[in-house]
């Protein structure tokens, strides 16, 4: 009997569900227990070639449909992912080994949420009116036309909604390629849109690894490429995409501070820091994995984290009483693990964890550095794991120069009481996404992105519509033209 995790076919193009078994088998590995679930094959070029022609064909008329029209379909999909959540975030427990605790409230979830919000302002994209005098000049928003999705391993069905929905609602289409590691949720979202009216062909899911990437990329029918991923991926897919003067958002790395000041409320400081460097089992790009704690607070501030992170139930998955899951994979697993190794052998203390856990699956115990100093490896590369550095400090001008001494820039958090300080410091953090007495919180209605290496380009809220569309500006003359001859 076939795992209900196993997708009718790898790809869906058109409308439809399409296999293509020439492609490379990937196997879908649970987390949770090392074993095969599912099966997907690569695209060959022939299923890429499907994909972009008919996204390419599909794409005129979908521009065409008033924004209302396409906001409709968008927002019914939202109802229908909502309706339909319970087994959506089963599947991306499987996909991801997530806890079910957390897939339940924050995937499939915010995924509805980015298409009612997309489909709520499809209708309200309009250019605007410039008088010149008895002349003028008008503007109108236009769809770029194909668009690439990119997506990570960490939110399969959060990312494809935050790219696919913006694209949708400006009049693109778009060809969408999970990560080979979570190919599942993906080809859910390809379906509910098709549920809720889309045409066919205007969101298109092609499995497979960096060539079937790269065929996407660098193919000159794409006018726009949008990934999320590491640093050193964006480097080469950007350089790839400038090479055909395509538009991109990167949504990259981080290695983030968090900085907790004396006067913070320790709980929240805790709980603040749990969020930012154990959720998703500390699998998330924004997180707050360089914690700068001020000195006066420091032991006080360890001791409780240290007996909160004692309260993780590491389990099932599948058992909603579980709150913290496996590594995506057995390689992640055993790359963080190598990063454990390198904070002990530098020198770091550990305060708790630092060991992979006595029980089936990739599961890795929350682990808790403190004394870490600032060129330690565990403090200057992203671990991309439960893995949580904790560095001490004296002063708000020291912090702020060693927060910012890094090439990644995509968040940012403060905990303290002292609002005045808590703008300021956040004012001179370089960072895209940043929380105050928070971490990690992602309302679609707030943009997200990073700067220095951290990206270009920002995701959710209205500064999306900007990344998936472009003004055309039209000069009108109502008298007779001027000419030397």
């Amino acid at each position: 009997m076939t795992h209900p995790a196993q997708p009718k076919a790898s790809h869906f193009i058109n409308g439809e569900y399409v296999e293509d078994t020439a492609g490379t088998p990937i196997p879908v590995i649970y987390a949770a227990t090392g074993e095969q679930i599912a099966t997907v094959h690569a695209a060959t070029p022939a299923i890429v070639e499907q994909a972009l022609s008919t996204a390419k064909a599909a794409q005129k008329a979908w521009a065409k449909m008033s924004g209302t029209e396409r906001g409709r379909i968008l927002r019914r999909a939202a109802d229908i992912m909502r309706e339909r959540n319970h087994d959506l975030s089963v599947l991306e427990t499987y996909d991801t080994g997530k806890p079910l605790q957390e897939t339940l409230v924050a995937d499939a979830t915010s995924g509805a949420d980015a298409l009612e919000y997309f489909g709520g302002l499809a209708a309200s994209l309009t250019g605007e009116h410039i008088p010149l005098g008895e002349d003028w000049v008008y503007t109108k928003r236009e769809a770029l036309g194909l668009c690439v999705g990119i997506g990570a391993w960490n939110y399969p069905t959060q990312i494809a909604c935050w790219k696919g929905a913006p694209a949708l609602a400006c009049g693109n289409a778009m060809v969408f390629k999970p990560s080979e590691t979570t190919p599942l949720c993906a080809l859910k979202v390809a379906e509910i849109l098709i549920d809720a009216g889309a045409p066919a062909g205007v969101f298109n899911v092609v499995q497979g690894m960096g060539e079937v990437g790269g065929a996407l990329v660098t193919d000159p029918r794409v006018d726009k490429v949008s990934l999320t991923g590491s640093v050193p991926t964006g480097k080469k897919v950007y350089a790839a995409a400038a090479e055909g003067m395509k538009h991109v958002t990167m949504e990259l790395g981080g290695k983030s501070p968090l900085i907790i000041f004396d006067d913070a409320d320790i709980d929240n400081a805790v709980g603040g820091a749990i969020n930012g460097n154990f959720y998703s089992s500390g699998q998330v790009c924004s997180n707050g994995t360089r914690v700068f704690v001020q000195k006066g607070i420091k032991e006080k501030f360890l001791a409780r984290l240290a007996e909160r992170t004692g309260n993780a139930i590491l389990g099932d998955p599948m058992d909603e009483a579980t709150s913290f899951g496996p590594m995506v994979t057995e390689n992640q697993m055993n790359i963080v693990l190598g990063y454990i190794e390198k904070g002990k052998e530098e020198g770091a203390r550990l305060i708790c964890g630092g060991r992979r856990a006595d029980m089936d699956g990739y599961f890795i115990e929350p682990t808790v550095f403190a004394d870490v100093t600032d060129d330690m490896t565990i403090a200057r590369e992203e671990i991309f794991g439960p893995v949580m550095s904790v560095l001490d400090f004296d002063t708000e001008e020291e912090v702020v120069a060693r927060a910012n001494d890094t090439e990644f820039g995509l968040s940012a958090g403060v905990f303290t009481k002292d609002f005045t300080r808590a703008h300021r410091v956040i004012g001179n953090l370089e960072a895209g996404s940043c929380f105050i007495n928070s971490y990690n919180d992602a309302p679609v209605e707030a943009p997200f992105g990073g700067v220095k290496a951290s990206g270009v380009g920002r995701e959710n809220s209205k500064e999306a519509i900007k990344h998936f569309s472009q003004v055309k500006s039209v000069y009108v003359r109502m008298g007779d033209v001027e000419a030397a001859f």
